[in-house]
């Protein structure tokens, strides 16, 4: 009986040693340390904070703008701007014209409609810049209107990982502070040679002490004789 169980015990021996290298444990520990490791910083507490503070007071508000850079919306803005040249080529007649009709000299009128329409005077003088400034603003629009369409499919896409990083910081510390990846083979392969070693001497250790002894013959007893 003795021996059938320390037959059993190799064969358990056996098994732990083979079971890790049978599922691959070594690489999918040693995967699994390297993604602890490597994920470390990002789910830091402090840093997912940051996170979730990106996502909810940057992002989120960035999608509410988004809809605003249609290509509809930048034709239409576009349409304003054809009207800024015109504009700004009657606003340099507008002073001479002005001191044509009143009399007064162009250094004259100009220092009037400065005084009197201050508000539109800049304005008129500002057109040309205007113009520039609103080019550069909707030519860069109209690059990305395909990114600004993408941002709220973006947006939805993402909230599951912020919510996710921020009710699983716990969850990951306590992952973290397990021992390394790398010794859970370890945790196979010792027991399992401490129970080969031990069912080994179990069977083969004592093999003296079950052999038969050999039987001396019986010593004749004789008794003495008289002379």
């Amino acid at each position: 009986m003795c021996r059938k169980m320390m037959w059993g015990v190799l064969v358990v021996g056996l098994l732990l040693i083979a079971a890790p290298f049978a599922i691959g444990l070594p690489g999918k520990a040693s995967g699994g340390q390297n993604m602890i490791d490597a994920f470390e910083p990002i789910m830091d507490e402090q840093n997912v904070q940051t996170t979730s503070d990106y996502y909810y007071d940057v992002f989120v508000p960035l999608g509410q703008v988004a809809p605003a850079m249609s290509q509809e919306n930048i034709d239409k803005f576009n349409g304003y701007l054809a009207g800024f040249g015109p504009m700004a080529a009657e606003g340099q007649q507008l002073v001479p014209a002005f001191a044509q009709a009143t009399g007064m000299s162009e250094e004259d009128a100009g220092a009037f409609m400065a005084s009197e329409f201050p508000a539109m005077f800049q304005m008129l003088q500002g057109l040309p810049q205007m113009q520039q400034d609103f080019e550069g603003l909707l030519g860069l629009m109209d690059a990305n209107v395909a990114i600004f369409e993408q941002v709220p499919a973006g947006l939805d896409h993402y909230k599951p990982l912020v919510d996710t990083m921020e009710a699983e910081v716990e969850n990951y510390d306590k992952v973290a502070s397990l021992p390394n990846f790398t010794l859970f083979t370890w945790f196979f392969l010792i027991p399992g040679v401490l129970l080969m070693v031990l069912a080994a001497f179990g069977l083969f250790g004592n093999r003296k002490q079950d052999d038969p002894q050999p039987v001396s013959a019986p010593v004749e007893h004789r008794e003495p004789q008289l002379v």
